[in-house]
């Protein structure tokens, strides 16, 4: 019977360094409930979370009802069920009931453990964790030799090294028929090919954002939603793609966070749109300051000279618009510099 040592993987990851272990452990959710005990002992949830490698995470069914910690290497049923995985618990217990619900996944498709790792299987698992580097060497030569336009950025053994999946990005698609072929010949695994977006690419790559943090794709960032440059016009930032745009070449998803804050504030402005009639001609709106809830006019012929109103004086002004006669002047004392800014708040 061979002996299972959890200490294995901690002797191995003393040798890693710094930036490998945080890699290693990203994404770990904080269990608030380790401390208190469940008035039901005798149901104990049996489902617990393991990750592998980057974020990748899944949830198994502990059939055995081994005794786990978080940060213990357990051995795991694949998809195929064809070999065995290799992965860290990073979650147990009841906690898991709340992870399941940010994921659609049918209870009954649950894969099982089937042991705590052994030192045997840990040594093998980190002997193909550094073979990793060497293959995606040599995975990018081929499919350079075989002109495919596409890139492989990331590979990821299966835990018994008797299957390997290739993460690539490309814009088009590709026939990568000759390339499984050539692969199968070299490295003599199983091969999976998976294409991932350019978001997803950089959460695996990982890196430092411009506001000095690392990526919040590669830290806590779970669901990638689509970014506009609508997002920058709605919070009145200047449409500059060079500083728009993340590691990714795509927008930053950190447009969206405050979004909905400035749209149910902007839903008491009045229309942007909506122009002002005065005896001296038509002001438009020229920008808006969300914060301090101000529109900046100007004159249509002469829009050099811009007036600061507060919202509530806008609305105002549009109320007599409706009824009245145009108004004479948006302000009575005007001096005819260029950009020259007057504050009509009351």
């Amino acid at each position: 019977m061979n002996k299972s040592c959890s200490d294995c993987l901690n002797k191995c990851e003393k040798k890693e360094n710094f930036f490998q272990k945080k890699q290693c452990n990203k994404s770990n959710v904080f269990d608030w409930l380790s401390n208190i005990k469940s008035p039901f002992e005798y149901q104990k949830y049996d489902i617990v979370e393991v990750q592998f490698k980057n974020k990748r995470k899944e949830f198994f069914l502990n059939k055995e009802k081994i005794f786990l910690n978080k940060g213990d290497t357990v051995t795991v049923e694949t998809k195929s069920g064809i070999g065995y995985d290799i992965g860290l618990v990073s979650l147990t217990g009841e906690l898991v009931k709340f992870q399941i619900r940010n994921y659609t996944i049918n209870p009954n498709t649950f894969k099982k453990i089937y042991r705590k790792s052994t030192c045997k299987e840990i040594n093998s698992w980190k002997y193909l964790k550094r073979k990793e580097f060497t293959t995606i060497l040599k995975a990018k030569k081929i499919a350079k030799n075989l002109n495919l336009s596409m890139k492989i950025c990331d590979i990821e053994y299966q835990g018994d090294g008797k299957k390997a999946i290739f993460y690539y990005t490309a814009e088009n698609r590709i026939d990568f028929r000759k390339l499984i072929k050539e692969f199968a010949l070299y490295f003599h695994i199983r091969i999976e090919m998976r294409q991932i977006g350019y978001r997803q690419e950089a959460a695996k790559i990982s890196g430092i954002g411009s506001c000095g943090r690392e990526l919040c794709c590669s830290t806590w960032l779970k669901n990638f939603k689509s970014v506009t440059t609508n997002s920058a016009r709605y919070q009145q930032l200047s449409i500059n793609m060079e500083k728009l745009t993340g590691q990714c070449s795509k927008l930053k998803c950190c447009l969206n966070y405050e979004l909905d804050a400035y749209l149910d504030t902007i839903k008491d402005f009045p229309d942007f749109n909506r122009k002002i009639h005065t005896e001296k001609g038509i002001a438009q709106c020229m920008k808006i300051d969300v914060f301090k809830r101000e529109m900046w006019f100007s004159y249509v012929k002469n829009s050099n000279i811009w007036f600061r109103i507060k919202v509530k004086k806008i609305k105002e002004i549009f109320e007599k618009n409706k009824i009245a006669p145009p108004l004479e002047e948006l302000s009575t004392s005007i001096q005819k510099k260029e950009l020259i800014f007057k504050d009509l708040s009351i």
